[in-house]
């Protein structure tokens, strides 16, 4: 993969976003299964489905990565979907939420469920099809996996891939046959993603939003 990186000091305006260490938290817990066929994995996620949500699957090539959540996991990721649907509310941008809607594809014999997954200025008409690709796919990274997840999204053709690890919310967009670390989402180049992942670090979801909406506004 390419990665592609700047530095930039902070604005007078992000100054004034108050800082929280984000707490540990309990690790993700992995078990990977190789040699299993496309027809057993879709087998077992159309089983699984939305009766166990702390579960997720990665399937890429034969090998399948099975995922339970660790509790901080989706505090994280529902905090910062909050924050992200409402700097659209707020901007007056035209964001459809997918959540963890499955996105497979048997020719690139690749899935998964994503965090949250968005489409910009657009809605899914065909929501039957699951190998149409979001524009931005959400992944809280807490504990690494065994698969590397750019590769299962670059067989599915996802424009563009955020992961939220250590404090950040790192921006992967698609360029050519990789993905380079771009600072910014070109879907919304105005949203500062630092700034946002420093509210969503607050471990007070209602604080974090009502703060975040605050500072949009200038107030």
């Amino acid at each position: 993969m390419r990665y592609t990186t700047g530095m930039k000091s902070l604005t007078t305006r992000e100054q004034e976003v108050p800082s929280f260490a984000p707490p540990a938290v309990d690790g993700d817990q992995f078990i990977v299964l190789h040699n299993v066929s496309w027809e057993k994995y879709v087998a077992l996620s159309d089983l699984i489905g939305e009766d166990h949500p702390n579960l997720k699957m990665v399937y890429l090539e034969g090998t399948l990565e099975l995922m339970v959540k660790g509790p901080g996991h989706e505090k994280y990721k529902k905090t910062i979907a909050r924050l992200v649907e409402l700097y659209a509310l707020e901007r007056d941008i035209a964001l459809n939420g997918y959540g963890e809607m499955t996105r497979r594809k048997k020719e690139a014999q690749r899935g998964l469920e994503p965090d949250e997954c968005y489409l910009v200025g657009r809605i899914l008409e065909d929501e039957v099809r699951l190998d149409i690709p979001p524009d931005i796919a959400l992944e809280v990274s807490i504990t690494s996996g065994f698969i590397d997840k750019l590769k299962v999204y670059w067989g599915l053709g996802v424009p563009e891939v955020w992961f939220y690890r250590r404090g950040r919310i790192e921006v992967h967009r698609l360029a050519g046959d990789a993905y380079e670390e771009r600072e910014r989402s070109e879907f919304l180049p105005d949203l500062d993603l630092g700034v946002l992942a420093r509210f969503a670090a607050n471990p007070d979801q209602t604080a974090a939003v009502r703060g975040y909406r605050d500072w949009l506004r200038g107030r």
